[in-house]
């Protein structure tokens, strides 16, 4: 084979998640069931928002920012991961799996800072209402976006400029459902210690600093909430809150067991596990958890529905 960004290696065999045939085919329809949902909750977001100028706000152009991202990063993992349960080998080039696993970084890095910004957004409107419309003004939510997918672009390129110096000798076998860091690692024939630093130095700092913002903000907002005399309105916010941590909580937890460890501990199964939950149930949730159960979304949605009806 012809040396290829320092590999031997032109193609790889992703594993999936399971090898027991009993399992295939209740899983494929699993996980299809899961990504259609997926997709549809956040397209449905994504149009409402788009075809409602009363949705037209801060909250959902944050709102509508996440439900692509999470419409683009599940999209770049799922489709490869149901061939593995219908096909006898998935095979990806080597150039397919270094842009699968740039996507991805983009993605997950850019949906935590986006994450940060709705944080952010909520805070001022509970704990600052007065200095809201200064506080989240276009510009200022323009330059959040930017920020967000800026450093999105930039710490993936990072991450997948380290995998290239990789050299994958013979071994070409992924032990995952899609081409992520670890099993990359894992895999090649060379000294991994230069990107098991990067790793915890940069996801370090895109999964503790948003994380840090995020529970600060919250913490905000509760003590606030705190100070509602009215049970009702204590307990709306409170809701709609818990629901929000519930979910930050679910994809914090997932992607710092992923990430912030040496390699050497715990299994290449525990980190399948780990990361259905980043990368299948929390952009399948997110569109409930944020939107779907949100009045004004409701209102939207009969408001479009009528509209096309007549």
């Amino acid at each position: 084979m012809a040396l290829k960004n320092g590999s031997l290696v032109t193609e790889f065999i992703l594993l999936g998640l399971t090898d027991q045939p009993a399992l295939q085919i209740p899983l494929f329809l699993l996980f299809l069931v899961m990504y259609i949902i997926t997709a549809s909750g956040n397209l449905i977001l994504i149009i409402l928002i788009v075809l409602n100028s009363h949705l037209h706000t801060p909250m959902y152009f944050f709102l509508f920012n996440l439900s692509c991202i999470d419409l683009c990063y599940s999209s770049v993992v799922v489709p490869k991961m149901l061939m593995n349960f219908i096909l006898e080998k998935n095979i990806i080039s080597y150039d397919g799996c270094m842009t699968q696993l740039y996507f991805f970084c983009f993605c997950v890095i850019s949906e935590w800072y986006v994450l940060t910004s709705m944080a952010y957004d909520r805070y001022v409107a509970i704990c600052n209402p007065l200095l809201y419309n200064t506080a989240m003004s276009p510009k200022v939510c323009s330059c959040l976006m930017l920020g967000s997918y800026l450093t999105g672009i930039f710490d993936a390129i990072i991450h997948t400029g380290c995998i290239l110096r990789l050299t994958f000798c013979d071994a070409n076998t992924i032990n995952h459902y899609f081409c992520d860091l670890l099993p990359l690692m894992k895999l090649s024939c060379t000294n991994t210690y230069v990107n098991e630093t990067e790793i915890f130095v940069v996801g370090g700092k895109d999964i503790i600093v948003p994380t840090v913002i995020i529970f600060t903000s919250y913490g905000f907002i509760l003590s606030s909430i705190l100070q509602i005399r009215s049970t009702k309105g204590r307990s709306k916010t409170f809701n709609t809150c818990s629901s929000h941590i519930i979910a930050v909580s679910l994809f914090c937890g997932s992607c710092a067991f992923m990430y912030l460890k040496p390699s050497s501990v715990g299994s290449l199964d525990e980190g399948k596990i780990s990361s259905i939950f980043y990368t299948i149930v929390v952009p399948m949730l997110n569109p409930l958890i944020y939107s779907l159960r949100n009045k004004d979304v409701k209102v939207a949605l009969r408001q479009t529905l009528s509209r096309w009806k007549f």
